[in-house]
């Protein structure tokens, strides 16, 4: 079966550090990016147990052709995962051969260790912790569906509807087949940890999109009306992107640049399966993007994801041993490039409203990078209060800081993130400029037009005709 030998070219190539698994999945032929994702995640989550009951078995002793990463996915799928899927193939009746044996051996193991569940033969770096806690966020994607409609949908399937949360508490407490409808988006249906929607045939079809409620806030917070047109500046994978269509109503225009070819061709799978229609793909670094081409005179909204160090993501660490916390010289660099991004962005001319995100808890990345570029365009821009309520705010290292967004699973219940909103500090255009520099000014100013137009409107004034304009002229 396909998945299971790319599977195991993945571990090999994650493992002999020529990626994370992340970019090696993305990367590859295969279709369903987020089974394989989760298949080698949880192999790799496994390893060191997995190679333990092989080796105690004597597989590959017994087994000379069967290659030692794909050994160690398929002995995930037989014992720890849901089985072989697809029938597993020629496979199946491989492992069925050991299978008594594996299984003694994983029960020695557990004897050996004196645990009684899977998980707890893991390493404590690998153990479950308040990450594995965070609740399957879906948000139903209204292009092709309504949340009413998925609801009823989940409900026909035999999972029980709780209605709208009230608090984080009630997303704690969701166990077994029960769901719920998030308190601040509306579109977004909450499931008990765990929850695999993987081979959900709504999932499939493109009506649910397996997405982080912390990941939904950049495209909600831009809030771009239908007829806008937006900027995805570091599009790929594309959910954000899906996200922001679905507010458009694929009404408008998305302009969307990643200079990867292999996400970018992932990506339009992606986008095609959940009925994008208003995006323009382009394989080209967004530093690289003229803010002057006329293409993007009428761009408004700019949503800016940048590359970060990901230290936010509960899986990182399981895929690159030290990447919650990286180092002076990496983060320096990651600051460097999304510092000129910002900067960028910022200068395209009819931009009103921008987000930025990361899913880095860094403060280098985050706050250090927004008080940068505020300080770049003094006056101009400006960071928005959103989400008053939202309990983890960002870092108080300078004025007006608050008015960022963190997330964390202890704070929030989602994946580690951060969003800072800025917009245009606008001057009204019927203030002329010298007058808005000078507001002192402008109220002597008001009585001598005032009084000037009661003397042109006095009964005997002549009235002066403008010039009338040339043709053509507006």
């Amino acid at each position: 079966m396909a998945l299971y030998a790319t599977a195991a070219t993945v571990l090999a190539a994650v493992e002999g550090r020529r990626g994370s698994i992340k970019g090696l999945v993305y990367a590859s032929s295969f279709q369903n990016v987020k089974q394989l994702y989760a298949l080698v995640c949880e192999t790799q989550r496994y390893s060191a147990v997995l190679d333990a009951v092989i080796a105690g078995a004597g597989l590959l002793r017994a087994e000379k052709k069967l290659r030692p990463h794909l050994a160690k996915v398929l002995v995930y799928e037989l014992l720890l995962g849901k089985g072989f899927r697809g029938g597993g193939g020629r496979w199946r009746p491989l492992l069925e051969r050991h299978q008594a044996r594996l299984k003694a051996e994983l029960a020695r193991l557990k004897v050996q260790r004196r645990v009684s569940r899977n998980e707890d033969l893991l390493q404590v770096g690998s153990r479950p912790g308040t990450a594995s806690q965070v609740p399957r966020f879906v948000r139903v994607n209204t292009l092709k569906t309504s949340p009413e409609d998925a609801v009823d949908y989940f409900k026909r399937q035999g999972f029980s509807y709780q209605g709208r949360a009230s608090s984080l508490e009630d997303l704690r407490a969701l166990k077994g087949k029960c769901f719920l409808l998030d308190p601040l988006l509306p579109e977004l249906l909450v499931f008990p940890a765990q929850t695999d929607l993987h081979d959900h045939p709504l999932y499939r079809a493109g009506h649910l999109i397996l997405q982080d409620k912390a990941s939904c806030l950049p495209a909600m917070l831009l809030a771009p009306p239908p007829g806008s047109h937006v900027l995805d500046a570091c599009a790929a994978p594309g959910n954000k992107t899906s996200h922001l269509a679905a507010l458009l109503r694929n009404q408008g225009k998305i302009f969307a640049f990643d200079r990867d070819a292999a996400r970018l061709a992932s990506m339009a799978t992606l986008l095609a399966r959940a009925g994008v229609s208003c995006c323009q793909l382009a394989e080209e670094d967004f530093l690289a993007v003229s803010p002057s081409d006329r293409r993007y005179r009428h761009v408004q909204y700019i949503l800016l994801d940048p590359s970060c160090s990901g230290s936010g993501m509960p899986a990182r660490p399981l895929e690159e041993p030290g990447a919650g916390t990286p180092s002076k010289a990496r983060l320096q660099a990651l600051a460097g490039f999304q510092q000129r991004a910002l900067r960028h962005a910022l200068s395209f001319p009819s931009l009103q409203r921008l987000v930025y995100s990361t899913c880095s808890l860094c403060q280098e990345e985050n706050e250090d990078v927004v008080w940068d570029a505020l300080q770049q365009n003094p006056g101009a821009f400006r960071l928005a209060p959103v989400l008053p309520s939202w309990p983890h705010r960002g870092l108080s290292t300078f004025p007006g800081a608050e008015h960022c967004l963190r997330a964390s699973p202890e704070t929030t219940l989602t994946g580690g993130f951060f969003v800072a909103v800025l917009e245009r500090v606008e001057v009204s255009s019927s203030v002329p400029e010298a007058e808005a520099a000078a507001p002192e000014l402008t109220a002597g100013a008001a009585r001598r037009r005032k009084k000037r137009r009661r003397r042109a409107s006095a009964p005997g004034t002549p009235q002066v005709r403008g010039a009338e304009p040339a043709p053509g002229g507006s």
